[in-house]
């Protein structure tokens, strides 16, 4: 027995040296990271250095007369359960009509939104083409940054990772403890890792989701601003908008770059702000912020081949929509955050939680059609 133990402690020191010895010698050193927090949380802000993105002066939500007497099913209420939730919303007509909490959280608790990220990193494009930062989305990539001047890199637009459609190599791939995406993740030079990709198809001609695009994105933003991302949110989302907790966005290092594909972490009435502000046509109280031009094309199916080799009908500028509901638009995180917007009910629902369903209807995760289906039954 001792022999059979010490054999395989043997076997345990050589995989350690050699997996240690990889590491260092690949550069790879963000595996040693990704081994000690295994899995992303939503708490993960707590792992990561983070910029605040400060508020200014806070406008509160009003609650509706009839707050938290709106009907809500017990099969809603079971499967969020099921999937970990941990804050619930609906915002109708601005006000609050319902809300939840779970596990502790509270309306001003933060959590971690993933890929919800992407669709507030699009609303500062559209912020910064408005203000004439950004002249086009037709402008090459290479404008802003040097590593996509030459070869097939220099043919890659802005609208490209838009869209999703950048024709770069990146490996969207959650579980490898190896991909890119655990790089960018857990590494300390997204700058490095974004703008390292390779060219695998003609840019715009395959959509095919990839956080690289997104942080692209931040990348050149913070080109075009002179800002951290963080401070540009600030003064041109959160401050107007009038959130009432500053949020957390994550970066690779201290004083670094943003994490602009993810890791922007706030609550769900301030999360709700981003919905309102789709649901007003990019206006907050009547006041633009974005560009019109540009809202209408963020929800708008792309309609570039997949995958699959269908045309896109449920993603638009970093902004997912439902192929049923084809007005229905929403942001999306891995772990089931969701900002969805329902135009004609005047209605938006934030979900934050642990977990999402495997189960898709045409890209549409269960429990958003549950969400969907309960916005819309709520306003008859």
């Amino acid at each position: 027995m001792k022999k059979f133990f010490r054999r395989v402690l043997w076997i345990i020191l050589i995989i350690v040296i050699g997996f240690s010895a990889y590491a260092f010698v690949s550069g790879k050193t963000f595996l040693f990271t990704a081994i000690r927090y295994n899995f992303a949380n939503i708490d993960d802000y707590k792992k990561f250095s983070n910029n605040e993105v400060a508020v200014a002066a806070p406008q509160p939500w009003t609650e509706a007369a009839d707050y938290n007497k709106l009907a809500y099913p017990d099969t809603l209420n079971a499967l969020l359960e099921e999937l970990g939730s941990v804050g619930l919303l609906m915002i109708r007509d601005n006000q609050v009509v319902f809300e939840k909490y779970w596990k502790g959280y509270s309306d001003s608790s933060k959590s971690g939104s993933f890929s919800v990220a992407k669709s507030i990193t699009s609303l500062l494009i559209g912020v910064a083409l408005k203000e004439g930062k950004i002249k086009s989305l037709e402008e090459p990539v290479g404008n802003y940054l040097p590593e996509f001047k030459t070869e097939e890199k220099a043919a890659v637009r802005i609208v490209d990772l838009l869209t999703m459609s950048s024709g770069t190599d990146w490996n969207e791939s959650y579980w490898d403890l190896f991909s890119v995406t655990s790089e960018a993740y857990y590494g300390n030079d997204v700058y490095a890792t974004a703008t390292g990709v390779k060219m695998k198809d003609k840019p715009g001609s395959v959509h095919s989701y990839k956080s690289g695009d997104t942080q692209l994105l931040g990348l050149l933003l913070e080109k075009a601003t002179g800002q951290s991302l963080s401070d540009y949110a600030s003064q041109k989302l959160w401050q107007p908008m009038g959130a009432e907790h500053p949020a957390l966005w994550s970066t690779d290092k201290e004083k670094g770059h943003t994490k602009a594909y993810c890791c922007f972490n706030s609550n769900v009435r301030d999360f709700a702000r981003i919905g309102k502000l789709m649901l007003d046509s990019g206006k907050w109280n009547g006041t633009a912020i974005i560009d019109s031009a540009y809202w209408a094309s963020s929800i708008k199916p792309c309609g570039i081949i997949d995958l699959k080799g269908k045309a896109c009908d449920y993603y638009g500028y970093q902004w997912w929509i439902d192929p049923v509901n084809p007005e229905v638009f929403y942001a999306r995180g891995i772990l089931g955050q969701y900002i969805i917007v329902i135009p004609s009910e005047k209605t938006v629902i934030v979900r934050l939680g642990e977990k999402t369903s495997k189960i898709r209807e045409r890209t549409v995760p269960k429990e958003v059609r549950y969400l969907i289906n309960w916005g819309m039954q709520a306003g008859m």
